[in-house]
């Protein structure tokens, strides 16, 4: 269970990736499965070459900046379909990706990491390594809410919401396009490259499927706690991919296939976009509701009583001395 606590923190980073362009710039980005593998295949390739890991974790994030940036590019520069685009992008980075590892698999179970000293220090799978993991992906969090709430992260929300009324007053949103399709893709990159060091390896498969987890993470998170506020919005993004491996956790434990992992994600999809629709989540007091205030009583006389209206319709003086009708 400790591992899936884990692995579900790691993967949240990706997961607050995701919420920034399909919840907050509303663009289907399915770059994610090549910026992902990107993140891993840069960080271990420069590990390996004896980077320190965090240096090459931070080469890592600059690899998906690219990579987010040239598919905003493709979509506001060249005219092309955002699906279409990032399409092309996730294909070519297939290629670039070999060519970083120099073979399909890269193993770092011999070469230090960023987890080397949490492992060396039997820390790894303890409540401790779950604290720190939260705690920087709380830190992400939080960085992401303020970066939304200035003017230019307005400027972002409003991009997704009406791209036409946010232009017309100024806004380039080209550029808020390609900056948000690069922060997310870094924050995927970030993510790929710290599985690659938890889990010893680098793989150039790592990535295939991997949008899919993060809309399962997204949705679930959302699905529970609503997105009202951009807070709560990532964090159900957070904790969402939480949820998504805890379910997964549960699910091999009960002896299912591991061949069936990509069906039971799609389900997890399906069924948590399915149960708001059934008003199943409405009946449940959950955190969706919190916030929500019960209509304030109008002050006295500010609303007419049925005397009152009855007295206007006979031309009667009112409670405010004047005579109506």
């Amino acid at each position: 269970m400790f591992g899936a606590l884990e692995l579900g923190l790691i993967y949240a980073v990706m997961a607050l990736g995701v919420y920034l362009t399909f919840k907050v710039l509303n663009f289907p980005d399915l770059t994610v499965d090549g910026s992902f593998t990107t993140g891993g295949a840069t960080a271990a390739s420069l590990i390996i070459a004896g980077v320190n890991p965090f240096l090459a974790t931070a080469a890592a994030i600059g690899a998906g900046l690219i990579a987010g940036y040239i598919t905003g590019l493709l979509h506001t520069k060249g005219g092309i379909d955002g699906l279409l685009a990032g399409i092309l992008t996730m294909i070519g980075l297939w290629s670039i990706n070999l060519r970083i590892m120099g073979k399909a698999n890269l193993p770092l179970l011999r070469e230090e990491t960023v987890f080397t000293p949490l492992r060396e220090n039997m820390m790894l799978g303890t409540w401790l390594s779950i604290g720190i993991l939260l705690a920087f992906t709380l830190v992400l969090k939080f960085a992401i809410d303020w970066f939304l709430t200035t003017d230019l992260g307005l400027s972002i929300q409003a991009t997704g919401n009406n791209q036409q009324m946010i232009r017309s007053l100024g806004v380039n949103t080209d550029n808020t396009t390609m900056l948000t399709l690069a922060l997310s893709n870094g924050f995927v990159a970030l993510c790929g490259a710290l599985v690659a060091q938890y889990q010893g390896f680098s793989d150039i498969s790592m990535g295939i499927g991997l949008i899919l987890v993060g809309l399962a993470s997204v949705i679930l998170g959302q699905a529970v706690f609503g997105s009202r506020t951009i807070i709560m919005a990532s964090l159900g993004a957070l904790l969402g991919s939480v949820i998504y491996r805890f379910i997964i956790f549960l699910a091999l434990r009960a002896g299912l296939d591991t061949n069936d992992m990509k069906l039971t994600t799609a389900l997890l999809v399906v069924v948590a976009l399915l149960l708001p629709r059934w008003g199943f989540l409405r009946r449940i007091p959950s955190l969706r509701n919190r916030g929500n205030r019960a209509p304030a009583r109008p002050l006295e006389g500010t609303v007419d009583t049925p005397d009152q209206m009855a007295g206007a319709a006979a031309g009667t003086p009112t409670s405010t001395g004047k005579t109506e009708g």
